[in-house]
This record gives C-alpha cells, structure tokens and sequence, in this order.
C-alpha cells in the first residue's frame, strides 16, 4: 500500500506574525514553529507533512511508494541553515529516496509521540540514526514538551524533593534546567545524570525497536564520544552520552558513524550557511554545508555496504 505524503506550501505571512530579523518571518505551521528568510536569498526548507502525521519535516517529501531510507534526528539532520542537508546528499549519492524526518530539538521522545512518523520510518529499507542528548526526554525527575523536546515542562515530585530550593518556575530548557542543578548541588546532580542516563538508554532501544532491521546511529559532534560524559558542552556532543551508552545500543543496531568535523569543514566556518545575523551563535552550533558533505559521504559508504 503506498504511503502518501503531501507538502504543505508556505502559508501567507499574517499580520500578527512576529518580525524576528530584517528579511526574516516566523510562520506558524500546525504545531511547528518555523523561521524562512525573505529575498531573493531565501533558504527554503519546502515544508511536508507525511501520511496522517501532524509533524512537519523538511522537504521536498521523498517518494516512499518503493524503497526508500530515512533520516531521523534534530536540528542537524533537518538541516538548519542549510541548503542541502546530509539526507538530501545522501540520495543523491545513493540513488535512493531518503525521507529527511528530522526536527528541530527532536530527541527519541518526538517519535515515540508519533505512530504514524514510527509507521513510515518502520516501512524503510534502512534508517539513519541522528544522536541526541539524554536531557530531552522525559524521565523520572521531569516532562518535556512532546515535540520540542528540548522545552523543559515540570518537574516531578522526586525533582522537587531532591532540589527544595531550586525555583522551576524560571526554567524553560532542559539544557538550562541541568546547568541550575549542577550549580545548586553537584554530588545531587550525580543522582539526576545517572538517571537520564540509563531513561536515554531505554528510550532509544524503544525507538530502535521501530525501525527497520537496518539501523544506522549517527554520531555528528565536534569531537567524538567521550569515554564518560559528566559535563553539558555543546562542542562534547549530545548532552550525556558517552561510549558506554553507545555499547548499550550495538546488540539493536547495525553500524555506528562517527562523524567529526575536519580541518577543512572547520577552516569554512559559517561560509554558505544562510542565517540572519541574529542567529549566528545558533548557526555556529550547527554542521556547515561543508560537514554535511562529508557526513554524506561517511553514510553513504556504510549504507551501500549494507543494502
């Protein structure tokens, strides 16, 4: 039975739209939130909803009515800032229809969320696996927002009795809410990493169990995984992961890419990223065309030898 996908044209800009950036709009899509730059250098991310699913994913949408692979992750793999983003190359090189699933701030919880996203990824030759942190998604110790998961929403009681004093009632992010913790108690910290941790773990061999027999983990970070993660650096990777948690997944997946930047990707910098000036430090902590091209190539290596 062929799954249909259809793309959602950008709508008008309303009046009430916020202006965020000289020749930028907010336009709001469903429960998305999506930024497009105006002119004649607009990026465009031609939005596309697939099947029933609410979500809204970077197009063009992929023909899945054959075989077809996926990519499932977040910022980096939807490909922001980006004109041609690692899926969008990894067909090309393939020969394949890859459907670009990634979002912005997705974590596992994201298409833990979404059956009809799971039952599309399911249908797929293989997938491809985008890394994200142990900090968006919910566990014991608080809830996120179920599609940007990196919004913190509350805390749980068991939050609440180990950290008395913290005020929740200021904290929006989860990357924020780790920071406060570590600050306030750093031995009762330890309790909420090993926590996360191990719910990261879970949650991703629930994720896996979803996809295709074929699975792919992407690991796209300025450095490689560390041999045990303590620390919220962006540049260290996702947020928590270490090799011991990669150990955890092998015996569900098929291969693990490891993809760091070159000196070449790191010598062009922002160069042919399109961001307003605004949104530079945000840019900054996205893969550059140029990272995307050689992940592409990492991938696609692997994924021929698997097909």
């Amino acid at each position: 039975m062929e799954y249909p996908y259809t793309c959602i044209e950008r709508p008008d800009l309303r009046p009430s739209e916020t202006r965020i950036a000289a020749g930028w709009d907010r336009v709001a899509l469903g429960d998305a939130m999506m930024t497009f730059q105006t002119g004649a250098e607009a990026l465009d991310y031609a939005p596309c909803r697939y099947g029933a699913s609410r979500a809204v994913f970077r197009g063009p949408g992929a023909d899945v009515s054959g075989g077809y692979l996926v990519a499932l992750g977040g910022a980096a793999t939807f490909g922001k800032y980006v004109a041609d983003p690692y899926p969008a190359l990894l067909q090309q090189a393939t020969g394949m229809p890859v459907a670009n699933l990634g979002a912005m701030n997705a974590g596992p919880d994201f298409y833990l969320s979404d059956p009809d996203t799971l039952k599309l990824a399911a249908r797929a030759r293989l997938a491809v696996v985008q890394l994200t942190g142990a900090d968006t998604i919910s566990n014991p110790y608080y809830i996120v927002h179920a599609r940007r998961n990196d919004r913190f929403l509350a805390a749980t009681p068991a939050l609440m009795t180990l950290f008395p004093e913290v005020d929740f009632s200021e904290i929006s992010f989860t990357r924020h809410l780790l920071s406060v913790l570590s600050a306030t108690d750093p031995a009762r910290f330890t309790l909420v990493r090993a926590v996360l941790q191990a719910n990261w773990i879970a949650a991703m061999r629930q994720l896996l169990a979803h996809l295709p027999l074929r699975r792919v983990l992407l690991w796209l970070a300025d450095a490689p995984p560390p041999e045990v993660a303590l620390g919220l650096d962006r540049a260290g990777g996702p947020a928590l992961v270490d090799r011991a948690m990669l150990a955890a997944l092998r015996p569900a997946t098929t291969a693990l890419v490891e993809a760091s930047p070159s000196p070449a990707v790191k010598a062009e910098g922002l160069a042919h990223m399109q961001f307003p000036e605004t949104e530079a430090l945000q840019a900054s902590q996205l893969p550059n065309p140029a990272l995307h091209r050689e992940v592409a190539v990492q991938l696609a290596g692997v994924i021929k030898s698997l097909l």
